[in-house]
């Protein structure tokens, strides 16, 4: 089951942020994303209000492919494009990679070849998810909540985290 409201997967992990961000766009564009649009809503509410804020970045990533086929089957689809990729630093130790959930978003337009583009593109951002939350060392070292209920605990100890993995 996806974490909250379903709209959302996440993955924490000990990456600082600039290296999570970093791998997030690097995951991306293997699955075929580009980072069309970039929010550093950290920055813009310190010029806009002032106020001090987490590093908080929102993405908008696109695969090209995937939202051509969206934008022929329904014009309009574009008002739910592109997938945003939120990175946040969550406390001093832990980054989170929040990623839209297509297959969420999209279901409001109730057409059928949206929703395979839709679960395509989940497919897609879920393997970014998990190969973010398998980066470090080798070892486990994240926790990934979201559709498929997947927990991977911190742990150094990588016997440790391929035993909890396979449980």
């Amino acid at each position: 089951m996806p974490d909250g409201d379903g709209y959302e997967f996440t993955v924490k992990t000990v990456l600082d942020f600039a290296t999570a961000e970093r791998k997030t766009r690097e995951l991306l564009k293997e699955e075929g994303f580009g980072v069309l649009t970039e929010i550093d809503v950290r920055s813009t509410l310190k010029e806009k209000l002032g106020a001090d804020f987490r590093p908080y970045k929102i993405l908008g990533a696109c695969n090209p492919q995937l939202a051509h086929r969206a934008l022929e089957a329904e014009a309009g689809i574009g008002l739910l494009l592109p997938c945003n990729v939120v990175v946040e630093q969550e406390d001093e130790a832990h980054t989170r990679v929040r990623f839209m959930e297509p297959t969420s978003a999209l279901s409001l337009v109730g057409n059928t070849t949206v929703g395979t583009v839709a679960k395509e593109a989940s497919d897609r951002l879920h393997r970014v998810a998990e190969r973010l939350a398998e980066l470090g060392s080798g070892v486990q070292r994240a926790e990934m909540t979201g559709r498929h209920g997947i927990t991977i605990p911190e742990s150094k100890d990588p016997a440790a985290a391929e035993a909890q993995q396979a449980e």
